[in-house]
């Protein structure tokens, strides 16, 4: 028998508005699999996957959930659903293999039925131009860290909005800046595997500035959609009330949140940052703040767990007695109410969208479905947590689960689930877990108190 959820759906489902959007969300290289075909380039993950050690289970993204092959049954999926909008990226490598130069038909082709596809079936299409999968091609030739890489992301972002921009309801330039910059070449823990703290801060920069040169140059073309970034933001806390504890929590709020956001919506890089790394700093020209702070239509939030601090560093969570995902993260849902009131209080913000939220845990599979209690729960109290934000005055347009079905999990390889659509990588069938049938029934529950 299935475990009943401690949080009423109906009285939830009251909190939010009419026009709030639902959606579920995925990324290129984590689901699509044909690496190699119909002239796709190659990405610095296709080349960081070779690398001895670094994937957990030695797996790479060639296949995938073969979504490439079999989008119209997920798009199905999605629509079954009953979400009004579906968060996804172009593989820019799939499109233009070399990131400069010659765009590829085949690709376009794809991104163009994926786009009909949505529309025919009722769901607003929200678009992101790079999650992470830069054409190695420009990575052989300094990457993000170049600043020539800024102006063939215009390029790109152009051109797609040329051919796609009609259809789309929101446009969203970069994937998590954090990420790409601090784990693909400072940790170097993902692609493309650079350990160099002044290399992640030159590609910060370099991604907040392509994304204000882009959205000055969409809007010059006259591109109808909303444009925005997102951002992966938690709150940063201290373990104690001792001065070296806040301090450092202090710290490490400003590389995670403040130097993202404080360049995008202040025009400026945090000074306390700014210090803290020396002669790390990234080498900034003329106007580029200036462009950087270019006026945005939304703000994407993923929101997964906080983070709490010590003088030496994060505290593991199961120190704090809490408990943890498959990944080892906090379930903190109360976390993303408090995100979601300081960026509402601190910044001039645009509108909000949380733009992933999810979590991997272990499937158990009972009576032929999938009874992921611990997933649903989790899912259920950050919807939860975003209706009080909305409550205490935060303008947030919409919530996206992450993610519409199991996929590679990067660094994790494939052992590491956070769909709510179960995905058997040996046959790819799909099978939607309890957590995608909470979510379905939760969104019918409020359509029919529209339509009341």
């Amino acid at each position: 028998m299935q475990q009943e959820l401690s949080i009423d759906s109906r009285a939830l489902a009251a909190r939010f508005p009419r026009d709030f959007t639902w959606g579920v969300a995925t990324s290129a290289f984590q689901i699509e699999g044909a690496t190699q075909q119909d002239g796709r380039g190659e990405s610095i993950w296709d080349a960081f996957c070779r690398r001895t050690g670094v994937i957990a289970d030695a797996s790479n993204g060639d296949v995938a959930c073969d979504h490439y092959h079999r989008w119209q049954d997920d798009l199905d999926l999605i629509a079954g659903l009953g979400v009004n909008a579906y968060r996804f990226s172009v593989a820019w490598p799939r499109v233009q293999p070399l990131g400069q130069g010659a765009w590829n038909a085949a690709g376009l082709a794809f991104y163009d039925r994926l786009l009909d596809g949505l529309l025919q079936r009722g769901v607003a299409p929200h678009l992101t131009l790079n999650h992470w999968d830069l054409p190695q091609a420009l990575q052989e030739q300094g990457g993000w860290a170049a600043r020539d890489t800024v102006h063939r992301f215009v390029d790109y972002g152009l051109e797609l909005a040329r051919r796609f921009g009609d259809r789309l309801s929101s446009l969203t330039t970069h994937n998590e800046p954090f990420v790409q910059a601090v784990l693909g070449n400072e940790t170097g823990i993902f692609a493309p595997g650079i350990h160099h703290r002044r290399t992640a801060m030159q590609v910060a920069h370099h991604l907040l500035l392509s994304h204000g040169l882009a959205l000055r140059a969409l809007r010059a073309e006259g591109v109808d959609c909303r444009l925005g970034i997102v951002l992966n933001l938690a709150p940063v806390e201290a373990a104690s009330d001792s001065e070296a504890d806040r301090a450092r929590a202090r710290l490490e709020d400003g590389r995670l949140v403040r130097w993202y956001i404080d360049p995008l919506l202040r025009g400026s890089y945090p000074d306390d940052v700014w210090m803290d790394l020396g002669a790390d700093v990234p080498e900034i020209h003329g106007d580029d703040m200036k462009i950087i702070s270019t006026p945005m239509d939304f703000l994407g939030v993923n929101y997964y767990s906080r983070s709490v601090v010590n003088a030496g560093g994060a505290v593991d969570p199961k120190q704090l007695g809490a408990k943890v995902t498959d990944m080892g993260w906090e379930v903190y849902p109360e976390g993303l109410t408090k995100l979601l009131c300081r960026l509402h209080r601190d910044y001039s913000i645009p509108d909000l969208y949380v733009t992933e939220n999810g979590a991997a845990f272990p499937d158990e599979w009972r009576d032929g479905g999938v009874h992921d209690v611990e997933r649903r729960d989790y899912i259920a109290r950050h919807i939860a947590a975003a209706g009080a934000a909305l409550a205490a005055g935060v303008p947030l347009k919409g919530f996206m689960v992450w993610s519409l079905m199991d996929n590679f999990e990067w660094a994790s390889g494939y052992a590491k689930r956070f769909g709510i659509v179960h995905v058997d990588y040996a046959t790819q069938r799909r099978t939607p877990k309890a957590s995608a049938i909470w979510y379905r029934d939760f969104l019918l529950g409020m359509r029919r108190r529209e339509a009341a």
